[in-house]
């Protein structure tokens, strides 16, 4: 049973959550942070785990198999290339770098150690999105024709106080990066990789640096066409996904947190269609209901990875993607133009999309 160790404990605590639902799959071990009383009361949770505010301590830990990264985005590449050196597999919270430069470091060094570098994306695990898969699986969805996103969130002065938030240096981004990359991840999941965005985007929530509204358009490799609306200033918190497939239109529910466990609707364009989605539905459902969602469920993937079983595993690659989305996001918003992926390496945004101030500031 592999052994982790959780770095931070902030979202770290929803993480301990899912790891405690998998007893038989995962102990975690130790907690660090540098609040002790924030990771005492996470470690808490799970007996025999420690705690410690000395990252060396835990990277030198032998015992230690993998290690949970739940850090300011800032931290992520420095802290998941030591682990990866230190011969640690990572676990890395979204979004897993703060430049394509940094996600491609961070995928090397993975390469380089031999180890597993697993960006989170705890979307995809959940009981609508099972079903999707399963529908695609029995190849009765067809293929992708549009989709449309919303990521209408509430973010206020209360959620800005936290001093690393809002900032290009310590957040590195805005909504499009912390709030909308798990909808555009599904995108690249169940429609296809993205190959070209147009963007806009802009402040107009909280007086923050970062962007806190966007809108974006996209053609996938499948040549499906996109949309993506994402706000902070919505009156609550809702998202909503709708695939459009040439058989089958699939649609979510408004959870904003886990989207995939509402209860989806899945509507085909001809009743023979619809009782085969039916029929397939009702025969999966009893493993489909079994499975766990949410970080239990990406966990239980990681732990069967680890233990040589088939899994359905976020790659590195597919981190990386979703990063280098967001700097082609900012690189079309700024030139007003298209952008097409992949990213030329060469090309500055890849090192950096913090916006330059005006010559003589």
């Amino acid at each position: 049973m592999p052994r982790v160790a959780i770095l931070g404990a902030g979202i770290g605590a929803q993480h301990m959550d899912g790891y405690l639902a998998l007893p038989d799959h995962w102990q975690v071990a130790v907690v660090c942070d540098l609040d002790a009383d924030k990771a005492e009361a996470v470690a808490a949770q799970a007996p025999g785990s420690t705690v410690t505010a000395d990252l060396d301590e835990v990277l030198a830990d032998r015992d230690i198999d993998v290690i949970d990264i739940c850090l300011p985005p800032h931290l992520h590449a420095p802290v998941a290339i030591a682990a990866l050196e230190a011969g640690k597999h990572v676990i890395c919270e979204k979004p897993l770098a703060g430049s394509v430069r940094d996600a491609d470091r961070m995928a090397a060094a993975a390469d380089k150690a031999g180890r597993m570098l697993v960006p989170v994306f705890q979307y995809r695990y959940g009981r609508g999105l099972y079903q999707l898969a399963e529908l695609e699986r029995r190849g009765l969805t067809g293929n992708p024709l549009v989709a449309t996103l919303e990521t209408h969130w509430n973010r206020g002065a209360d959620y800005y106080a936290v001093p690393w938030r809002g900032r290009w240096y310590s957040e590195g981004g805005g909504a499009v990066l912390g709030h909308a990359i798990h909808a555009h991840d599904l995108v690249s999941r169940f429609v296809g990789p993205v190959s070209e965005v147009t963007a806009m985007v802009d402040t107009r929530v909280n007086p923050i640096e970062t962007e806190d509204c966007a809108a974006l358009a996209m053609r996938c490799e499948t040549g499906a066409l996109v949309t993506s609306s994402v706000t902070l200033g919505g009156a609550r918190d809702t998202s909503r996904l709708r695939f459009v497939f040439e058989r089958v239109t699939a649609e979510s529910g408004r959870n904003p947190y886990a989207p995939g466990a509402d209860d989806w609707t899945f509507e085909a364009r001809t009743p023979l269609d619809q009782s085969a989605l039916d029929d397939a539905l009702a025969e999966a459902g009893v493993s489909i209901d079994a499975r766990p969602v949410g970080y239990a469920g990406q966990f239980v993937a990681i732990a069967d990875h680890l233990d040589g079983k088939p899994a359905g595993l976020v790659t590195a690659g597919e981190g990386v993607r979703s990063i280098e989305f967001v700097a082609a996001v900012y690189k079309s918003a700024r030139a007003g133009q298209t952008v097409r992926l992949p990213l030329d390496r060469a090309d500055p945004i890849c090192t950096d999309w913090t916006p330059q101030p005006p010559k003589g500031d």
